[in-house]
């Protein structure tokens, strides 16, 4: 048994916020609350003082544990970026106990022997690692999956992500038959047509660099589309990495007309502008571009008022070497897992624009309800996943959990270090 003192307990289930101790047992959360008492639940579960580990969360929170349903494990194919057990080990020191895995592996996730690999790989890191399966064959965008097969052996969702779906006629007849499903569909929205050099924003900064730039159209003509293809087949559509203003007005109003439709905020989505490629050089590169300040604020009200209702990594592993590469050259991408809940605490809650708890809702319960998990909270009975931080503690970036160290925020100083990440009731991850 796990038995958690004196802890700020958030949940964005029951809507609890208050101190309190949290007692874990059998993989379940078997009492939790400002009037729990250990000696009662020795008694009540016939443990013994031999039996039971008391983790001190004074002046900590105690949290559903964080789930991230856009990550990229690099396995199989690309482990020299990442494999998933060090993918793993980077999602547990960043407070996720539950990570979905994108389809653009190599081979992809078009089968079911490539998505069993990565399936009984995951079953072994001491996190849950689901996994996606591609929309369409090889991610040609031509020719669906066995959306069925794939289903029944347990894929999470479907996504080309990467690569957009250009066929209106294969996007259609996948929305439907996920719609029959009851699994979403997840798209990254560019189109290449308004893309002249990928991963840095259309504007001053890349006229500055003589760099052509990726521009809010690519996004905007796609997500316009989608949503309205969502409205009409009733199908679960998840916007990934928005990043474009006029974007967030397209997903406000598919909502309005009764779409299900959701859209993905990353944390380097709502941090940063275009100028930090300046700054940064090729780790503030990735697909779709961080924008002007006016897109990131927009994101954040999209955020504030429901919008967009999940936060997400999109943890993108490179090697160094391919990051060394020119701007032109080198991939799109940064690694995220082990900063995101100290961005999210630094950029939304700290200035006041959404609570705490309302940040675990978008970094745990509603991704979980969006990939048709049971949400993580302290309801007796419920998974014993949990992340213990301190809000306010702050940490410096660096010295990653991850193969990859692609990020902006190396060297930055974040609020928010993860003391322990509990998965199934066990220690997945302990600061020490």
């Amino acid at each position: 048994m796990l038995y958690i003192t004196n802890g700020r307990i958030v949940d964005p289930v029951t809507g609890m916020d208050e101190v309190g101790d949290v007692a874990l047992h059998d993989g379940m959360v078997v009492g939790a609350g400002s009037d729990l008492d250990i000696e009662d639940v020795k008694a009540k579960y016939d443990v013994s003082d031999s039996d039971i580990e008391v983790i001190d969360a004074t002046g900590l929170v105690v949290a559903p544990g964080l789930v991230d349903t856009h990550v990229h494990f690099r396995d199989p194919g690309f482990t020299y970026k990442e494999d998933i057990d060090t993918g793993a080990a980077a999602a547990a020191r960043g407070g996720f106990t539950t990570v979905v895995c994108m389809a653009n592996t190599k081979p992809v996730v078009d089968n079911v022997e490539t998505l069993s690999y990565i399936q009984e790989k995951g079953e072994k890191t001491p996190i849950h690692v689901l996994q996606t399966a591609t929309v369409t064959k090889g991610m040609e965008g031509k020719e669906l999956v066995d959306m069925e097969t794939l289903a029944d052996a347990g894929a999470a969702g479907f996504t080309d992500d990467g690569l957009p779906i250009m066929s209106e006629e294969v996007l259609y007849h996948a929305m439907m038959k996920a719609k029959e499903l009851d699994l979403p569909v997840s798209l990254h929205e560019e189109d290449p047509l308004f893309v002249i050099q990928p991963g840095v924003n259309m504007g001053k900064v890349s006229e500055q660099l003589g760099y052509g730039g990726a521009s809010r159209t690519a996004e905007d003509v796609m997500v316009a589309r989608d949503v309205a293809m969502a409205v009409e087949t009733g199908a679960t559509l998840v916007i990934q990495h928005i990043s474009s203003r006029n974007s967030v007005e397209f997903v406000r109003a598919g909502k309005k007309l009764g779409g299900d439709i959701h859209a993905e905020a990353t944390p380097h989505h709502f941090t940063l502008t275009e100028e930090a490629v300046l700054k940064y050089g090729t780790n503030a590169r990735m697909n779709p571009p961080v924008r002007e300040e006016s897109d990131r604020q927009a994101i954040i009200e999209g955020i504030k008022d429901g919008t967009i209702d999940i936060i997400v990594t999109d943890h993108a592993p490179h090697s160094k070497e391919e990051k060394e590469r020119e701007l032109a050259k080198a991939p799109s991408g940064i690694i995220g897992l082990e900063t995101s809940l100290g961005l999210g605490i630094k950029e939304l809650v700290q200035p006041g624009h959404i609570t705490l708890c309302k940040l675990m809702e978008l970094m745990s319960k509603n991704p979980a309800e969006l990939y048709r998990m049971i949400p993580g909270s302290f309801k007796v009975g419920a998974p014993a996943d949990i992340v213990i931080f301190g809000e306010n503690e702050e940490w410096v970036v660096g010295d990653y959990a991850s193969k990859a160290e692609n990020s902006p925020f190396t060297g930055w100083t974040l609020p928010g270090k993860v003391h322990y990440t509990i998965c199934n009731g066990k220690i997945a991850y302990k600061f020490t």
